[in-house]
């Protein structure tokens, strides 16, 4: 009697089991069900958050005209005086940018980026009479003349696609200097929007 009582007194795990199966479903269910909804609805927010950027860039062509000048040691009178030299860099650059967004777009300010063997490098654009001055005062340039891009006022209208060129200096730095560097690149400074950076893909006219 008390070996039959002892096997009724256990439990029976089989039932215990299933019995447990049926308590703990549903909240697994939800559980699974709670993190795949949560999962979508964040992608969802992340996709749709993410809009293609408002204006592209592509270089089209970049000439590099190193300058050295010495001077000849002596005053306008003729007095002897320290010899001097001044190296600069000129970098002109011809650029497309393109309004893909559906709202007028600013540009306001332009960058050539050289990352060098001491660091990285920038120089402003300068503007578009700064530009055409150049080919006067240095009338040995042999890059073409073309069409300036003003990096302060220029306007791009949706859809719109601008094309011009525009020159950067980099002041005391030298031929060699400029020739060892190990990337080129550009920003682009659009009024609230964030800045376009574009790499060439166009090699390098040195002149």
């Amino acid at each position: 009697m008390s070996l039959l009582h002892q096997d009724s007194a256990e439990p029976d795990n089989a039932a215990l089991g299933e019995e447990y199966a049926k308590g703990t479903s549903p909240i697994v269910w939800a559980t699974v069900v709670a993190i795949f909804a949560v999962s979508i609805a964040i992608a969802f927010y992340i996709l749709a958050g993410e809009k293609p950027p408002a204006a592209t860039g592509e270089i089209v062509a970049v000439w590099a005209h190193p300058q050295h000048i010495e001077t000849s040691g002596f005053d306008s009178n003729g007095a002897p005086m320290p010899k001097e030299t001044v190296d600069e860099v000129f970098v002109f650059t011809q650029v497309k940018l393109h309004n893909q967004s559906d709202h007028p777009l600013f540009l306001q300010n332009a960058l050539t980026n050289a990352t060098l063997v001491d660091g990285a490098h920038s120089s402003y654009a300068a503007n578009k009479g700064d530009y055409d001055r150049m080919f006067i005062a240095y009338p040995n340039l042999t890059v073409p003349h073309g069409p300036a891009l003003s990096p302060y006022d220029t306007e791009i209208d949706p859809g719109q696609t601008v094309e011009g060129t525009f020159v950067s200096a980099f002041k005391g730095l030298t031929k060699q200097q400029w020739d060892a560097r190990k990337k080129l690149d550009y920003t682009f400074v659009f009024r609230y929007q964030p800045n376009l950076v574009v790499t060439p893909h166009v090699a390098v006219t040195e002149q």
